[in-house]
């Protein structure tokens, strides 16, 4: 039994999803391991973790969209608002979303549908740079 740990930095430019999963599939590929279990956790609490459709972008806009409707950004609603409208908005997808996925490895092929994809769901209006901490167990 063995485990790796690793860090992905993505660079975000707003509100959206980034997709991460040839980043992750990549680095999985030049590991010993060849089955076990990958965690994936994001270090931060205003964006998240997703796994989604990958074929079709709609679904992506939309997810965005309901989102948007279902936590608006009105400062009058919250009182944590430090950092701007999109703050606590931030804050309340994150915890109504992921904040680590995990996943199977078997045979160094990372278990996901067809049309499944890894994503990090940006939450704030401003561009920032995320960490997601890959720690991979198995043999």
């Amino acid at each position: 039994m063995q485990q790796i740990f690793h860090e992905i930095k993505i660079n975000t430019k707003g509100q959206g999803f980034y997709d991460f999963t040839s980043k992750t599939v990549n680095w999985l590929s030049k590991q010993e391991i060849k089955n076990g279990i990958l965690n994936i956790n994001i270090l931060h609490t205003s964006a998240s973790l997703v796994i989604q459709e990958n074929a079709d972008p709609d679904v992506l806009d939309d997810l965005k969209i309901f989102f948007d409707k279902l936590v608006p950004m009105d400062n009058k609603l919250y009182k944590h608002t430090t950092e701007g409208k999109d703050d606590m908005p931030a804050h309340i997808k994150s915890a109504l979303t992921n904040n680590q996925l995990t996943l199977s490895i078997k045979n160094n092929k990372l278990m996901l549908g067809t049309w499944q994809g890894l994503y990090l769901f940006e939450h704030r209006i401003e561009k920032h740079t995320r960490i997601l901490s890959h720690h991979l167990i198995g043999d």
